[in-house]
């Protein structure tokens, strides 16, 4: 009798609070077109949990870079980051989702960081079953930003039963440079740079600076400067034309 009610209980427990919710499934006839042959997936942008604000750079960023990543791969139909971040800060239903953007699988999730401390909340989601794939939490420091992407991204592929060529498996796990304060920096002067106004850019100008001062080699930080310069004289911003300085 012990037995059978530890059973029952346990049983209700994983039900009501561990066991990954089900979702709405999708109409795929709902579809304006039919899905791609190859698994497609959308990376909606991940909610800043923290309790300061100005760390929306990082969850944007995350975001940002997991796109990026599953790009890479062949086997995989991504769809583009204009998309995604149409939705950002809306309640919006996956089966929503789904149906509008023409996807099969839904990554979301969250991030919360405090201090050099973060905690990383990811599920992935199959919109036809309205099932969970996965659904897997994420701790670590600032220092570890690099392997927790590698984690997920490893996680999603295997999910999605994705082979990789040998060359996709070291342009995912290739990452620019290993110091994690200039890719903060390099995420901070993203942030800015979307923003488009003047002061923005000054903002992310001082942000791509730092991130080579750090890292002289961040291949990255030097596209993203000198993106920032172009735009800047494009648009005839002043005093963005004063800092203007060929990146070596």
């Amino acid at each position: 009798m012990v037995v059978v009610i530890v059973g029952v209980a346990a049983w209700g427990v994983w039900e009501l609070s561990l066991k990954p919710a089900s979702i709405e499934k999708a109409s795929i006839q709902n579809m304006a077109f039919p899905l791609p042959d190859k698994p497609s997936i959308a990376v909606m942008p991940f909610v800043n949990l923290s309790e300061d604000k100005s760390q929306e750079f990082f969850s944007d960023g995350l975001t940002d870079d997991l796109i990026t990543d599953l790009s890479k791969l062949s086997g995989l139909f991504v769809i583009a980051r204009n998309s995604t971040f149409s939705y950002k800060g809306k309640p919006v239903r996956i089966q929503q989702v789904a149906e509008e953007i023409e996807v099969r699988y839904v990554l979301e999730g969250s991030v919360r960081c405090e201090g050099d401390q973060m905690r990383i909340n990811a599920q992935l989601m199959d919109s036809a079953t309205g099932r969970h794939l996965w659904a897997e939490r994420y701790d670590g420091s600032m220092r570890d930003i690099f392997s927790l992407q590698d984690k997920i991204n490893q996680q999603i592929v295997a999910a999605l039963a994705v082979k990789l060529t040998a060359g996709e498996k070291a342009l995912v796990s290739r990452k620019g440079t290993n110091d994690p304060a200039a890719y903060e920096e390099v995420m901070k002067g993203r942030e800015h740079h979307r923003k488009f106004t003047e002061q923005d850019f000054l903002k992310a100008e001082a942000c791509f600076k730092r991130a080579l001062e750090l890292d002289p080699n961040y291949s990255e930080a030097k596209a993203a400067l000198a993106y920032t310069h172009f735009f800047a004289a494009r648009f005839r911003m002043e005093p963005a034309f004063k800092l203007c300085q060929v990146v070596q």
